[in-house]
C-alpha cells in the first residue's frame, strides 16, 4: 500500500470514515493505483473544493465562569500568606488558585492538628465562655454597692467636715444609690463593647 487507508486518512484530517468514503466517491481525494489515499494531494484537492462556511468548526470547550467569590477567596489567601496577588480584574493564574489551594490545605492541617492537640477550642464555646464570664463579672458589679456602700459612707462620714468644723454625715443608703447609679451607667458602656473573634 503507497498511502494511508480510509481509516488511516480520517484520522489524518480529523473526520469520520463516512466523511472520507463521501469525498472518495465525490472524487475530492487523491487515489493512488492501489486504491490507497495519496495524503498530501488529498489535502490540497480538499482545502481547493471544499466551502468554508460549510466546515466544521472544533467545538470551543465550554469553560463555566468562576465566581467573584471563589477569586477574591484566592487573593485573600494569597495576600495573607504575602504572595502575590492578581490585579482586580486582571484575573487569576492557575497557578495562583493552585498556590492559594495548597495554602489552604496546609492551614486546614496545621489547624486539624492544634484542635487534636487541645490547643484550639471551638468558637461557640468560646463565645459562651466569655459571655458567662461578662454575665458573672457584670453580677458582681450590680451587687458591689450595696456591700461597699456602708463602709464607704462610714468612711466619708469620718473624714469629713465642713466649712465650721463640724462632722458631715453620710448616709449609708444616699451612698448606695450614687454608687449604684455610676456603676449601672459603666455597665451599660461596657455592655458596647463586643468580642470579635475572627
Amino acid at each position: 500500500m503507497q498511502g494511508m487507508s480510509e481509516r488511516q486518512y480520517a484520522a489524518h484530517v480529523g473526520l469520520s470514515r463516512g466523511a472520507i468514503q463521501k469525498a472518495k466517491t465525490a472524487e475530492r481525494l487523491v487515489l493512488y493505483p492501489d486504491g490507497s489515499i495519496n495524503a498530501a494531494a488529498s489535502d490540497a484537492r480538499r482545502a481547493e473544493t471544499t466551502d468554508p462556511s460549510k466546515t466544521r468548526k472544533p467545538p470551543t470547550p465550554k469553560l463555566k465562569p468562576v465566581p467573584e467569590a471563589a477569586v477574591a477567596a484566592v487573593g485573600d489567601t494569597l495576600r495573607e500568606q504575602g504572595l502575590a496577588v492578581p490585579a482586580v480584574g486582571g484575573g487569576t493564574t492557575f497557578l495562583q488558585a493552585k498556590t492559594a489551594n495548597e495554602v489552604l490545605k496546609a492551614q486546614e492541617r496545621r489547624i486539624r492538628l492544634q484542635k487534636l492537640k487541645g490547643e484550639l477550642i471551638e468558637r461557640a464555646r468560646a463565645l459562651a465562655l466569655v459571655f458567662r464570664l461578662a454575665r458573672e463579672e457584670r453580677d458582681s458589679w450590680v451587687n458591689w454597692p450595696a456591700r461597699a456602700a456602708a463602709l464607704m459612707a462610714a468612711e466619708l462620714s469620718a473624714s469629713c467636715s465642713d466649712a465650721t468644723g463640724q462632722q458631715i454625715t453620710v448616709e449609708p443608703a444616699v451612698m448606695q444609690k450614687v454608687l449604684e447609679r455610676h456603676v449601672r451607667a459603666h455597665l451599660d458602656e461596657l455592655a458596647e463593647v463586643r468580642p470579635d473573634f475572627r
